[in-house]
């Protein structure tokens, strides 16, 4: 047990409590919620999907600008988790696109359901339970979007603010964990 708990302080120190991606996650999503709203919903697609890929070199930037590693030990056990999780996200986004494809309503909301479900396995890579408050959060967003046809801005406004919400909370509790 004591192996797996200093697998997760590692990776909890090396990427600040994973505040960082949730931020640049927001960022994203917040980006796309712009285009929505301004522009148009395909943009809108392609510019998460373009936000996404750089979510992690810019958690990496940003977890190196507040002094953590942006990085895990290369022997930690956990980062197999990690490369998994991503696979699987990757996996997911063909579904998203033909969601999209059906009726353009259904992206965000899908796109909802894969980051909340990405999210899930961050509880026990990181040790912290606020991942899977973090993940039902964006699931719940992405069902409740869904069923109602909410408009394509609105499910992308979803996604920006709880991830932005959780970007604060993470950040307060690296904070007092590292004062720990």
């Amino acid at each position: 047990m004591d192996q797996i708990k200093q697998a997760q302080d590692d990776v909890r120190h090396g990427y600040h409590s994973g505040a960082p991606g949730v931020l640049a996650s927001a960022i994203a999503w917040s980006a796309a919620t712009a285009t929505v709203a301004f522009d148009t919903v395909d943009r809108a697609v392609w510019v998460l999907f373009i936000g996404g890929m750089l979510i992690h070199p810019a958690s990496i930037l940003i977890c190196k600008l507040l002094g953590s590693r942006g990085g895990h030990d290369k022997a930690n056990k956990l980062a197999q988790l990690a490369m998994a999780n991503t696979f699987w996200l990757i996996f997911c986004l063909p579904l998203a696109y033909v969601a999209y494809l059906q009726r353009v309503e259904w992206f965000f909301p899908a796109m909802l359901l894969i980051i909340g479900g990405r999210y899930l396995t961050f509880a026990p890579l990181y040790g912290m339970r606020i991942f899977w408050v973090l993940g039902f959060a964006l699931a719940g967003a992405g069902f409740g979007a869904g069923m109602l046809t909410l408009s394509p801005v609105m499910g992308a406004a979803a996604g920006a603010a709880i991830e932005l919400t959780f970007a604060i909370v993470l950040f307060v509790l690296h904070k007092g964990w590292m004062r720990d």
